[in-house]
């Protein structure tokens, strides 16, 4: 018998832990099979709130934000694509960092076409696997077509400033809740796992939570 399980993932399309987070618990669920199930809804965080227009050099922001120097980032990016590759999640090479505001007024969309996760990789992998600038809103339209969102509806979405306000609603409701770093995944309204977990520690988090609840 399947036990329900309910998922708020927490994340931002800037952020590359978020990328291998989703791609483990997406594994971990598969692996739980019929044993679970699942209903995920995503969350917006912006890492960058404040990325104008065209964005920044990503080492530039980085050094600036973090103190690190080029090196430094290069081995932290080297050290996420080999985590990444691990859960199938390609990087590829990305120069800037943009804006996400639009990307994460999009998925509050498709959250309501049944489309949130499929739209949400598909950003996911233009960003970060393909250093597109998903503040460009041509891009957010072909990530959203690519998913079998209407392409029409999207470019209309994203013209008319459709779910600002939800999506600042929601951040604020997350910052409120002491979320702070991304991505934050709770279960059931209650338990809370953090960052870009492997597939095992999402499946024992999960097992332990549906044996208690049985």
């Amino acid at each position: 018998m399947k036990q329900a399980l309910k998922i708020d993932f927490v994340s931002d399309v800037a952020c590359p832990w978020c990328a291998v987070g989703l791609s483990s618990l997406l594994i971990a669920l598969e692996r739980l099979g019929d044993r679970v199930d699942a209903s995920i809804a995503l969350h917006p965080f912006e890492l960058n709130p404040d990325m104008a227009p065209g964005g920044e050099s990503v080492v530039d922001y980085l050094s600036k934000k973090y103190g690190r120097t080029p090196e430094q980032i290069a081995q932290a990016q080297a050290m996420i694509a080999e985590r990444g590759a691990s859960v199938g999640f390609t990087f590829g090479t990305r120069e800037r960092i943009y804006n996400t505001f639009d990307a994460h007024r999009l998925i509050h969309w498709a959250g309501l076409e049944g489309k949130q996760v499929p739209l949400k990789l598909a950003l996911l992998r233009a960003y970060h696997g393909e250093g597109r600038d998903t503040s460009d809103p041509a891009v957010l339209v072909a990530a959203a077509q690519s998913v079998g969102l209407d392409a029409d509806r999207a470019r209309a979405v994203l013209e008319s400033g459709q779910y600002a306000d939800e999506v600042r609603t929601e951040e604020r409701e997350s910052q409120e809740s002491g979320i702070q770093s991304v991505p934050a995944i709770i279960f059931n309204d209650q338990y809370l796992l953090s960052g870009g977990q492997p597939p095992e520690s999402f499946e024992k988090a999960i097992e332990q939570i549906l044996a208690g609840e049985a």
